[in-house]
């Protein structure tokens, strides 16, 4: 619709509303990063906040809107003379998750350099999105290689381009928003940290709330204009507090007791480097303008810490998010507040009205349950995660299945806890796929290091300029070119031959029977799949969970890019009972069979983490070893490229999970093997192992 929903419309959300304009009132403190489940107006907000800012005064004509009182000296349409310009409205510009590098920095004018023979420079995304908002929708499913130009862009405020002979900088900066729904997948610790505030969103479960929001989104849909126009008051109201609190802002001043509690707070929580410190800094001196202060409070500390520590404070995807209060509480605590010198007395917060625009039983001025302004200070809305999880309760979607000790063919041990996590030698698929970007193993991609060239198959993607120009080179005098130019012929045209790095489907099957039941030999176990499953994380795969013990086997947890799924899963898994290891292969060979129908691209990489010992052949019946060794070939005669981890213990071993290994034609990797930092004559190396046909393996080391 042409007509943005307002800002002041969207109902609840305090924390969400709050972050984005404290980063209206100073770009400074470093964007918003807004996570929450699908459905819960992060994009609606967003969006309707560049309209509450301020307009821009530009110079007239520059595409990379220089300030005309103090212009950029490098800009590529520059120089510019200090003078008058002309104002336009902020932009909001949106970054698509398939957007290539040339659309995000800009390119060579390519129809300027074959039509006139000039290097002409074409701004990118990062050219329009300066001195407004860059919004990267779903940003954990940004391409590696956007994101690390996006953090460079975002951290020197410039952008540097040097491709295909241009030679470019231009300045970059913009307000940094990006929205995503965690259940799709993390992001890396890097990019994280370059957001300046996080919010977590959450629907309400108030019906009378959710009520409200039904009502005004209907009333919205019905008619745009007519709905922004009833709002219309409540927007230029916050829009000239924006504005105030701009100005105020200089004037604020940040004290010794206010920076002390900044240090405090960073240092109990164990903040990774500085930035959080300054984050929070400039977080509470937005705050304090944003109330009408000229002095930063203790309230504007704790409601900066709630707003930029909860995701710097996370080592990795399975640490619970969330600040424990009580702690914070008690760090600032120690810092009593300055008595203010000379301080203004601010105007008091509007009490909110008994009915909205809508008549609804909702405030529109600042409410807990409504639009409007959220009220600065205080605890946040939005529930934080606990730092101890509970377990779902029996029945719920998130509970494990638990088979009584019968059905489990022997008695049930409690679940032991992981070990630590260590850092995983790096396990590939072999060959060249085509699946999605990531940073396991080799691909064909459309966003990789350039290799080679060659004819267009079907529509030209991506344009080989040099290649192109060679081709066309020879040709020109027959083709009768006069003057400066380039003749180029559709059969002259090369595409682009990449190769970058793929994420693969990693399936763990985990041997929980009672071979593998003893408590110690367990927890390294489940040690070791946490650290795979971390690095999987760092890879962009997708991971599922089988495990199998008693009588059959079970999908923990359908394939997801939520790693942190499969860890609670893994950390609840319960043990003992007999090992019917063929029932776990043929799960596995069931389930990707399925995700091949889904996602076709996308390379599994099965992993199987069993002592080899088969006890059991499940509802099938039959010799046990036999069963096995015939699903395992099933699944190498599939292609599907397997890693056995062999979790046999003790000073006589029989060696099955290497027998298992063969059958499946991959390399057997013990749990001493498994880390990266092991020597190199205990084991070969993976990478080499995997694409060397196990039985030639076993052959050599033999």
């Amino acid at each position: 619709m042409s007509t943005p929903y307002p800002f002041t419309a969207v109902v609840g959300q305090n924390d969400l509303r709050l972050a984005l304009l404290l980063n209206a009132v100073s770009p400074a403190v470093g964007g918003v990063l807004v996570r929450g489940e699908k459905g819960t107006a992060k994009s609606t907000a967003v969006r309707a906040l560049s309209a509450l800012l301020p307009a821009v005064d530009v110079v007239p004509g520059c595409r990379f809107s220089c300030a005309p009182a103090a212009p950029d000296p490098d800009c590529p349409d520059g120089p510019h003379e200090s003078g008058p310009g002309g104002a336009r409205p902020a932009r909001m510009v949106e970054l698509p998750v398939g957007a290539s590098e040339d659309r995000l920095v800009g390119a060579l004018d390519i129809e300027r350099a074959l039509a006139e023979g000039v290097k002409a420079f074409e701004p990118g995304l990062l050219a329009d999105a300066h001195r407004g908002i860059l919004y990267v929708d779903e940003v954990n499913l940004l391409h590696d290689h956007l994101i690390d130009l996006l953090l460079d862009a975002a951290a020197m405020g410039a952008s540097y381009v040097e491709r295909e002979g241009v030679s470019v900088r231009h300045a970059a900066r913009f307000l940094l928003v990006g929205t995503m729904n965690p259940e799709e997948g993390e992001l890396r610790p890097q990019l994280l940290d370059r957001f300046g505030l996080t919010v977590e969103v959450a629907a309400s479960r108030e019906p009378a709330q959710r009520v409200e929001v039904v009502r005004r989104r209907l009333a919205y849909e019905d008619d745009p204009a007519g709905f922004a126009a009833r709002w219309s008051g409540d927007e230029s109201e916050v829009r000239a507090r924006v504005v105030a609190a701009r100005a105020l802002l200089p004037q604020v001043r940040l004290g010794d007791t206010a920076l002390l509690q900044i240090a405090a707070t960073c240092a109990g929580f164990e903040v990774d480097g500085m930035r959080a410190d300054i984050v929070m800094a400039r977080t509470a001196t937005a705050l304090a303008a944003w109330a009408g202060r000229t002095a930063v409070l203790k309230e504007d500390v704790r409601q900066a810490a709630l707003l930029a520590l909860p995701h710097r404070r996370r080592r990795n995807p399975f640490d619970a998010p969330g600040l424990d209060e009580d702690k914070l509480d008690e760090i600032l605590d120690r810092f009593p507040d300055e008595d203010p010198q000379d301080e203004p007395d601010p105007d008091p917060e509007p009490e909110p009205g008994p009915e909205g625009p809508e008549g609804g039983p909702d405030d529109g001025g600042g409410g807990p349950d409504g639009g409007g302004v959220p009220p600065q200070g205080g605890g946040t809305q939005d529930a934080q995660a606990p730092a101890e999880t509970s377990d779902p309760p029996a029945g719920s979607p998130d509970a494990a299945p638990q088979p009584s000790a019968q059905e489990a063919g022997g008695p049930e041990q409690a679940a032991v806890r992981a070990a630590e996590p260590f850092r995983t030698r790096m396990l590939t698929v072999p060959g060249l796929g085509e699946g999605a970007d990531g940073r396991r193993s080799r691909a064909r991609t459309a966003h990789g290091r350039t290799t080679g060239a060659h004819r267009p198959r079907g529509r030209l993607m991506k344009l080989h300029l040099a290649a192109t120009v060679h081709a066309a080179a020879p040709y020109q005098k027959a083709r009768g070119r006069s003057g400066p130019g380039l003749v180029v012929r559709k059969d002259d045209l090369r595409q682009a031959t990449r190769e970058g790095r793929e994420g693969n489907l990693v399936l763990f099957v985990v041997d929980a029977s009672g071979s593998m039941a003893a408590r110690q030999r367990m927890s390294a176990v489940k040690g070791a799949v946490l650290s795979l499953l971390l690095d999987a994380y760092q890879r962009r795969d997708k991971v599922g969970l089988i495990t199998f013990r008693g009588s059959a086997a079970e999908l923990a947890l359908p394939p997801t890019s939520s790693v942190d799924a499969a860890a609670a899963r893994l950390e609840k898994l319960p043990t003992g009972g007999r090992t019917p290891l063929a029932a776990g292969l043929l799960k596995a060979h069931e389930v990707l069979r399925i995700e091949r129908l889904r996602d076709p691209s996308r390379r599994p990489l099965l992993v199987v983490v069993t002592d080899g010992r088969a006890t059991s052949a499940g509802a099938v019946g039959g010799d046990p070893r036999e069963l096995t060794a015939r699903s395992a070939r099933l699944l190498a005669a599939e292609g599907v490229a397997s890693v056995v981890v062999d979790c046999e213990s003790g000073p006589v071993r029989l060696g099955l999970a290497g027998a298992l290994a063969a059958e499946l034609r991959g390399p057997a990797v013990t749990l001493e093997g498994l880390r990266a930092d092991a020597l190199a004559g205990l084991v070969k190396d993976v990478r080499t192992a995997v694409t060397t046909p196990a039985s030639h393996t076993l052959r050599r080391a033999a």
